[in-house]
């Protein structure tokens, strides 16, 4: 199988992001062994070398006609959000997407996309500080201004230029699963999911802490107990803290509450379980710590939008 990954180049490239989608998607990866991998290519309306932003060129053979054969297209952060791309350009991206590509959009690419109308009446994310003047631009996208990525199946986009990770990684797990993400997440040493939206703070499963911190003692205490349910009030306990100071630490130090965060620990120990084993999803539910299999399956469906039943359909090893 071949699955050609392409990235549109315009003059003002920002580097980052273009290395974002190079680093998930071009770097060879052996030793996952997976079935199949990405070919990847850059293309530009007008070939050649192109002044990215710093100052430095990037040389760029292929013009839009790489889009006829590419899978799926993605379209870094545009240099002028107040221009109109080119026709050119846009009837290529029609093109694409009708004969089923997927576009992909990373922080202010997100103007490109929607100035193809294909985001008309679907949810779509920019950056933050590009929220207001993408829905006045392009009143028929609903703009949702605080998430860090839309998968809108076809059509995804992300926020600002680190929520491009999240958009790539997010990619990944969905075309080979949960284990090959995380494990590309870790050699990029980056978190495999972040929970939360722009204007939140990020929490990690563990932070950068001395080892005697009781917050992150506490934490990998629990890490390591998932299945016996265990609560914040143990987790406080085990930090020498009452429940109170505990909760106010802890979201000092993650930016989430410890319920929060035991909970999205919980669903992420499952995913591996659901996509490699043949577990009934009752008993998958219960080896991860909840309760009861309706618990499992509200939570669970409320953080990835399918019941567990269809992200095992979706992403089972085959």
């Amino acid at each position: 199988m071949v699955h050609r990954v392409t990235v549109v180049g315009y003059e003002g490239l920002a580097p980052f992001e273009l290395g974002v989608a190079a680093e998930v998607f071009a770097l060879p990866r052996p030793e996952l062994e997976v079935h199949w991998w990405y070919e990847f290519s850059l293309c530009a309306e007008r070939p050649g070398v192109l002044p990215a932003l710093g100052g430095f060129g990037m040389a760029i053979e292929n013009g839009l006609d790489e889009l006829e054969r590419s899978d799926t297209i993605i379209l870094p952060g545009s240099p002028d959000v107040h221009g109109n791309p080119s026709a050119e350009l846009l009837d290529a991206l029609r093109a694409a997407h009708a004969r089923g590509a997927r576009l992909v959009s990373i922080c202010s690419g997100a103007f490109v996309l929607a100035a193809t109308g294909l985001l008309d009446g679907r949810r779509a994310a920019t950056h933050w500080r590009y929220a207001p003047l993408l829905a006045r631009r392009y009143p028929r996208v609903k703009v949702v201004p605080d998430v860090l990525y839309v998968d809108g199946d076809d059509l995804l986009t992300s926020a600002g230029t680190a929520a491009g990770i999240d958009l790539c990684l997010h990619i990944l797990r969905r075309d080979h699963g949960a284990e090959v993400a995380n494990r590309v997440a870790r050699r990029m040493v980056v978190a495999a999911h972040r929970d939360g939206g722009q204007a939140q703070f990020i929490d990690l499963p563990v932070p950068a802490r001395p080892a005697d911190d009781p917050i992150a003692a506490a934490m990998d205490w629990a890490l390591g107990r998932l299945p016996e349910r265990v609560g914040v009030d143990d987790m406080a306990r085990r930090a020498n803290l009452s429940p109170r100071q505990f909760s106010r630490r802890f979201r000092g130090a993650t930016g989430a509450s410890p319920g929060a965060w035991l909970l999205r620990r919980r669903l992420d120990a499952a995913l591996p379980l659901l996509e490699s084993s043949d577990e009934p999803v009752e008993q998958v539910g219960a080896r991860v710590g909840f309760p009861t299999p309706a618990a499992f399956r509200r939570h669970f469906a409320r953080a990835y939008g399918v019941p567990p039943s269809h992200w095992r359909r979706s992403f089972a090893e085959r």
